[in-house]
């Protein structure tokens, strides 16, 4: 299958509340399944795959969404279907949005003049910067459907699940052209963190495989994304761990484990620190979902 390049951004209009519809986790049984023929009309969907890769068509597009990634579906006559049978396992929601007068995608070369109209854009279909925090967002949705909050939390709720994906993407991009050097460090620096994510490293692990000066780094990725280099690695450690804490049924033992902190204790204490729950608060709060096998 050849993939067509899609190059399309999503408009949104700024200070807007989105409209909530509904939402779910989607599993295939095997990698036998294809995704069927299914109408869209007049609802956006928004997917961001954790497992697998979901092959889909859509207003004339082919679409290879792979894990961390996501897919917007705006609006259209056109439907929905595989392309290819694959495994996956993706969270999903159905909204709306009042566009008033805008179009719901553009050309990335039709950006500045949207941006001046007060619209935020985000491309249709990327990688997810922190695809854990994302999740534990939809999953929290999840609950407040289930447990029939109203309206107005659960579009609120929503609305604050698309403008952190907007966010997640903007601080990722250089604040500035002197920036653009230190990027590429940046970006290696952090595909290092997401691979290591089990293992106890420090900061000076990371400089030494680098070959740079650990004060160096610290101080390129705080230029980049304004937060130090040692708060990051503990917010993707306790992101990754929350993850698991809601999607998974290992214990908080293998848990610490599997996020580099042989001291379960210590662990406790950091998470407890950056979330505010102790991780079986945590697991207890967030872990219900709303499965579907299609």
């Amino acid at each position: 299958m050849n993939r067509k390049k899609v190059d399309k951004l999503m408009v949104f209009p700024s200070n807007h509340i989105f409209n909530y519809l509904r939402s779910g986790k989607f599993e295939a049984l095997s990698d036998e399944w294809k995704h069927e023929s299914m109408p869209l009309q007049f609802d956006y969907e928004f997917i961001v795959v954790t497992e697998g890769t979901l092959y889909l068509r859509y207003m004339n597009e082919d679409f290879k969404v792979e894990k961390g990634e996501y897919l917007f579906l705006p609006p259209s006559d056109s439907r929905r279907e595989g392309i290819k049978k694959s495994y996956c396992c993706f969270y999903w929601i159905h909204f709306t949005a009042d566009l008033f007068s805008f179009p719901a995608q553009i050309s990335t070369g039709e950006a500045p003049s949207y941006q001046r109209a007060k619209c935020f854009l985000i491309p249709q279909n990327a990688a997810v910067p922190r695809v854990e925090r994302l999740i534990i967002q939809m999953k929290r949705l999840q609950d407040l459907d289930r447990d029939n909050y109203p309206d107005l939390t659960l579009n609120a709720s929503l609305t604050a699940i698309i403008t952190e994906l907007y966010g997640q993407i903007n601080t990722e991009l250089p604040k500035n052209e002197n920036l653009l050097n230190n990027k590429q460090i940046y970006s290696d620096i952090v595909d290092y963190v997401k691979r290591n994510i089990s293992n106890n490293f420090t900061i000076n692990d990371i400089a030494d495989y680098f070959g740079y000066s650990p004060k160096y780094l610290s101080r390129v990725f705080s230029d980049v994304l304004g937060l130090s280099l040692k708060q990051f690695i503990i917010s993707q450690k306790m992101d990754t761990a929350a993850f698991y804490l809601t999607d998974s049924d290992r214990s908080i033992t293998e848990i610490a484990t599997s996020v580099g902190f042989s001291d379960v204790h210590n662990f406790s204490r950091t998470f407890k620190k950056a979330t505010g729950f102790t991780p079986t608060e945590y697991r207890n709060s967030y872990a219900k979902r709303i499965l579907y096998h299609v």
